[in-house]
């Protein structure tokens, strides 16, 4: 099957890292996924950071040591990704690549990125570029839900009204948007009864106690607030007329951060008996879920974009009471899965002077996606009703969780997953090679600087201008003076010392065009030696005269 470069730096694949994001631990499924999964004869990484290549090995033999040989392309070797076809970056990020793929032809190979939080400043400028930058139809832009693929449409269709508006734009080309998920590693999360009872023994909770689980990042501002989960628990133990346990797993990024968490999951649930696991940490998380009979998660803000948590516990059997939010939507099935409980947000229009202010830095990106939330409402009392009936229901709780536990393995499994990745390489690279060859083209916005400031010298070296050694020839003392730190530097990309001195040699019979000298070159190394010429000038070693063009 097809095969793409992975843009491999660490941050993006590791979810083993202090305070970690939810991309990270999709970037490490997904990479995890396709070291297991992948069906390709080899992998090849792009190390386009110049990252610590023993690093990045350090990480893949964490994550599945590779089976198969790994091909490693630095930083400059762009022209390498033509031979396997297709670019992945993980993330929204296309717009940069497309512009230094246009060096090599639009053809070249096909980018894809993927979205997680896209409504970070940065992000929205990254995915609004998509029409305006060279993106091709062999390149795609892939969102993990159908709800995030119609937020990332909506900005589009936004900015091409401004385009036509502002510039009678009459032809803008589409950004390819596909739909397809992210993955858990399903076997990760089993539950026992051993594991039950130890967590359930460290935790001072009763065998037979119903019992909540929220898995995630503690953010009140860009995660989830806790209070409508607090009160809809509240409401579910009055109804059921026993304590209900609640056990908050997850990680806060500052101490303030975890505090404000704690401290709204409390004050809306007086009556539930509330705890917190310590130092969560990717070892006990997939250990956790065996203590819960329901798993719990009420996301109100733009921040989650997908969810990975809910299908960690569909995996493990649990029942979910979710949020009818974003990608939640398109994992939980209502009263198949568990249940999924409305969600109400103002009209569109109410909510310009939070953009404003965010986008003007007046509000911070926290205090923006915090505010949004709290002008999101969860129905409480069908949350509260969830949760009684299944807590009451323990036929009905086993149902669910394997409906969803199947539903798992068959639909968001890495294994089933990547293959849909594979697919739509080969889809994309039968477009590629369908379509007429693209000549190699400059990036309008970082033209070449000698025409962009053509206008700063007397002249530019023409073909016909006549070059002349300036002083008697000797081949030693040029090259010494040539090999000089302070006349050489090979950033500039200079014509070799051994390319020069031939130069200076075959001037030591007379003076010769331009045009002439550069016949005698290599056609590779034409354009090095046409401007080292001026280099040579510059120097002292040659002189120009004759029909120098003047600009």
């Amino acid at each position: 099957m097809a095969n793409a470069a992975i843009l491999l730096s660490a941050e993006p694949y590791d979810a083993a890292i202090p305070r970690p994001m939810g991309r990270n631990s999709a970037g490490e499924g997904f990479l995890r996924g396709f070291l297991a999964y992948a069906d390709v004869d080899r992998f090849v990484f792009w190390n386009a950071y110049d990252r610590d290549q023993a690093e990045l090995e350090a990480l893949l033999e964490r994550l599945g040591k590779p089976d198969r040989p790994a091909e490693w392309l630095g930083r400059a070797d762009r022209a390498a990704l033509a031979q396997v076809g297709a670019l992945y970056i993980p993330t929204p990020e296309l717009q940069g690549e497309a512009w230094a793929r246009r060096a090599f032809g639009g053809h070249a190979y096909s980018l894809t990125g993927v979205t997680h939080t896209i409504a970070e400043t940065p992000l929205l400028d990254e995915i609004a570029a998509l029409l305006s930058a060279p993106i091709e139809p062999w390149d795609a832009l892939i969102c993990p839900s159908e709800a995030v693929r119609q937020a990332v449409e909506a900005l589009l269709e936004s900015v091409g009204l401004h385009l036509q508006d502002r510039f009678g734009a009459t032809r803008i080309p589409p950004a390819q948007l596909v739909t397809i998920p992210l993955g858990v590693h399903t076997d990760d999360f089993r539950t026992d009864a051993a594991t039950r009872r130890r967590w359930r023994e460290t935790l001072d909770i009763p065998d037979d106690a119903p019992v909540a689980l929220f898995l995630g990042r503690l953010s009140v501002a860009t995660k989830m607030h806790p209070g409508p989960m607090g009160l809809a628990l509240q409401e579910a133990s009055q109804r059921l007329g026993q304590t209900v346990y609640w056990i908050v797993y997850g990680n806060a990024h500052n101490p303030l951060a975890e505090q404000d968490f704690r401290e709204a999951a409390a004050a809306f649930c007086p009556d539930v008996e509330l705890r917190f696991v310590e130092h969560a940490s990717l070892a006990t998380r997939d250990e956790i879920v065996s203590a819960a009979d329901v798993f719990l998660s009420l996301s109100d803000n733009v921040q989650e974009t997908f969810g990975l948590t809910p299908i960690e516990a569909m995996a493990a059997g649990l029942p979910c009471v979710v949020s009818d939010w974003d990608g939640y939507r398109d994992t939980v099935r209502h009263g198949v899965d568990g249940f999924r409980i409305r969600t109400t947000a103002p009209r569109p229009g109410l909510g310009s002077d939070l953009i404003y202010a965010y986008a003007q830095r007046l509000m911070s990106y926290d205090d923006y996606v915090g505010s949004a939330a709290l002008l999101t409402a969860v129905d409480v009392a069908d949350a509260a009703e969830a949760l009684a009936t299944l807590f009451a229901d323990p036929d009905l709780r086993r149902r669910m969780g394997q409906a969803g536990q199947a539903r798992a393995r068959e639909v968001f499994d890495w294994r089933v997953v990547i293959p849909q990745y594979q697919a739509l390489w080969a889809e994309l690279e039968r477009r590629r090679i369908a379509a007429p060859r693209q000549p190699a083209l400059e990036n309008p916005y970082r033209p070449d600087p000698f025409r962009m400031f053509a206008g700063y010298p007397t002249a530019v070296l023409g073909r016909d201008d006549m070059v002349a050694l300036a002083q008697p020839f000797d081949a030693a003392e040029s090259a010494e003076r040539m090999s000089r730190a302070f006349v050489r530097n090979d950033a500039a990309r200079l014509p070799s010392v051994e390319e020069a001195v031939a130069l200076l040699a075959r001037l030591a019979a007379g003076p010769r065009p331009v045009a002439v000298l550069l016949a005698e070159t290599p056609p590779e190394r034409r354009p090095f030696v046409e401007r080292g010429i001026v280099w040579l000038a510059k120097f002292g070693f040659v002189r120009l005269r004759g029909g120098t063009s003047r600009t």
